[in-house]
């Protein structure tokens, strides 16, 4: 890694300790309910209207049922609006209604944080259905990921029990998440990218004249507007030209905001943050990734106040930071060394004051290669999906950080919420399989890890390996799947195992290799996304009341510290042993032999 590299790795290190910390002392406050008198006040109406008593925590049991059904009605909402936006206003360009099979991709794959896209977003989607659909779920979506969070933390800081397992009120968290922490900040996001150049209008799209004329080839039509075909069946072409381009505009720097800071990732444009509209700068390419890590950083310090030891949310925070330093220093020397294929046949890659050298395809020029490795690391590992630069066109290596740092559970970092609950649910692992070899009951932090507690661990841990491969293996032995594939061979293989990986783990980036709009995948990926969200949120939830059923043992001689160095290289090592085992045949199949074909 260059200098450049480390100095930009260093520094959104530090920024998001900084930030982090203070946002994190709050955070926790909203977990426990510590908020001032004033926001009381302003919450106390909405309550009050919707009948919720904001004082009574509920059931495990019925705090999943009022989040699986929220969810639900925002799934058919956003199916709706997309249906029937041709008869909806906010619609200049006139969109038509998306076809049923996509309606419920998108409208499953915004509900649960993916984001997956298999549409173009400046061609498919009113600006009625991206600010009331898609904007809205960005928000709702990312608010119940870190409500899963606060009712985990719960589990454990509870002392004296009532033995019913009460976790929280899902109302209260939910509007509380979303009043107090989301939309302040996106407020905020949201001017400085205005600030920035990123657009905010509700201007029809504009139709400018081009600096030089564009030449291009078209399908040439019969007299009764039939495209002409060869003797081969081949279409017939002619030359045509214009001087003229439809610019996409609209409502964008309001969506950016969340769709970074709740680690959604799904763009307004279908070039993503690769967009000059959506990531016009340098300084608003640095703030995205910085944004994307923050809650997930700040949820680490909040986890610490909430359980009373600050020390066990350095620790968990140490392991993610472990994981991810780990990924980067892989993916951009990955991405600076180029292609030795190129390399043989005496084409230069190094870089100089004329080139950028390395593997610059389907970079943005702008971001150069360090800045877009760095967004493809923090994009996999936040569970956020937003890319600027194409992932497909990353060497073998670099292709296999991101499906990894996705493969391991999205817990380096992880999505808003899940990234902490994900990688809890491996601490609780790592302290049962040291409990093992001690020869105790395994504990953390004051509660005891029994069989109950590792029956649901061990589902929460497997569902979402066996949603991938399952989906990967159906995509590759039925001609529905493959006939999505732009590219033979192992990288068509890594693009359908990259395709389940993301959505699976609720990422939503994708290696855009595969033709994925179509309704076999837009029905099977979209199962894939929904199970992999809530077959997970569901057994968190369930381990949060039975460790929030249980008292708080005090620390004893005996009592395995969970605050260390050996407790953080255990938590890592089950992270990539167990995490990332499942998966290894798989790579082997793909990016693997891949790489191994460039050296061949």
């Amino acid at each position: 890694m260059t200098t450049s590299a480390w100095g930009l790795l260093v520094l959104l290190l530090v920024a998001l300790v900084v930030l982090g910390w203070p946002l994190g002392r709050f955070l926790a406050a909203l977990c426990d309910g510590r908020l001032p008198r004033w926001m009381q006040r302003v919450e106390a109406p909405f309550y009050q209207l919707a009948g919720v008593a904001p004082g009574q925590s509920m059931h495990w049991r019925t705090y999943a049922f009022a989040l699986l059904a929220f969810n639900a009605i925002g799934a058919l909402a956003v199916y709706g609006l997309q249906r029937l936006q041709a008869v909806l206003p906010l619609n200049p360009a006139g969109m038509a209604a998306v076809s049923p099979d996509s309606s419920f991709n998108t409208a499953v794959s915004f509900v649960t944080n993916t984001n997956w896209q298999g549409y173009t977003g400046e061609a498919t989607m009113s600006y009625l259905t991206q600010m009331l659909g898609l904007t809205v779920q960005n928000f709702l979506s990312a608010a119940t990921g870190i409500a899963v969070a606060f009712a985990l933390a719960r589990g454990f800081a509870a002392r004296n029990t009532d033995g019913k397992g009460s976790v929280g009120n899902f109302w209260v968290d939910i509007t509380r998440i979303t009043a107090w922490l989301l939309l302040p900040i996106s407020f905020v996001l949201a001017m400085f990218f205005a600030g920035q150049g990123v657009i905010q209008n509700f201007d029809a799209y504009k139709t400018v004249t081009t600096v030089e004329t564009l030449a291009y080839q078209q399908p040439k039509n019969d007299a009764d507007g039939q495209p002409l075909k060869d003797a081969a069946g081949a279409p017939v072409m002619e030359d045509a030209s214009t001087t003229t381009q439809t610019l996409a505009v609209g409502p964008v720097a309001s969506q950016e905001a969340i769709k970074m800071l709740g680690t959604n990732g799904g763009g307004f444009f279908n070039a993503n943050s690769a967009h000059p509209y959506e990531n016009p700068t340098a300084l608003t390419n640095f703030v995205q990734m910085l944004a994307m890590l923050l809650i997930p950083v700040a949820l680490c310090f909040a986890f610490g106040r909430v359980v009373g030891d600050l020390r066990q949310g350095w620790a968990v925070l140490a392991a993610m930071t472990v994981l991810f330093v780990a990924a980067v220093v892989v993916i951009i020397p990955a991405e600076q060394a180029g292609n030795p294929l190129l390399q043989s046949l005496g084409v230069d890659q190094m870089a100089s004051a004329l080139q950028a050298g390395g593997n610059m395809e389907g970079k943005e020029t702008r971001f150069g290669i360090t800045a877009s490795a760095l967004f493809a690391a923090i994009t996999t590992a936040a569970s956020c999906g937003a890319v600027n630069a194409m992932h497909d066109a990353f060497t073998p290596l670099g292709g296999l950080v991101p499906i990894v740092l996705m493969q391991l559970g999205e817990v380096v970092f992880g999505g808003v919420g899940s990234g902490l609950y994900g990688m809890l649910i491996f601490a609780i692992l790592a302290v049962f399989i040291a409990g093992l070899m001690i020869g105790r009951t395994p504990e953390y932090l004051g509660k005891k890890i029994e069989v109950h507690e590792m029956k649901l661990t061990s589902i929460a841990i497997l569902i979402t390996p066996i949603i991938v491969l399952a989906g990967t293996a159906l995509a590759v032995s039925m001609g529905l799947g493959k006939a999505g594939i732009a590219n033979p061979g192992a990288h068509g293989f890594s693009e359908i195992l990259y395709a389940f990986t993301s959505a699976g783990n609720n990422n939503g980036s994708a290696f855009a290799g595969l033709s994925a709009n179509t309704p076999y995948y837009n029905a099977l990926l979209g199962v894939a996304v929904w199970l992999g969200r809530f077959g997970m949120i569901v057994p968190v939830l369930a381990i949060a009341g039975a460790l929030a059923a249980k008292k708080r043992l005090p620390v004893t001689a005996g009592t395995m510290p969970t605050h260390g160095p050996l407790f953080v290289a255990l938590l890592v090592g089950t992270v990539l042993l167990v995490g990332l085992l499942n998966y290894v045949p798989a790579l082997a199949l793909g990016p693997v032999v891949e790489h191994l074909m460039l050296w061949k």
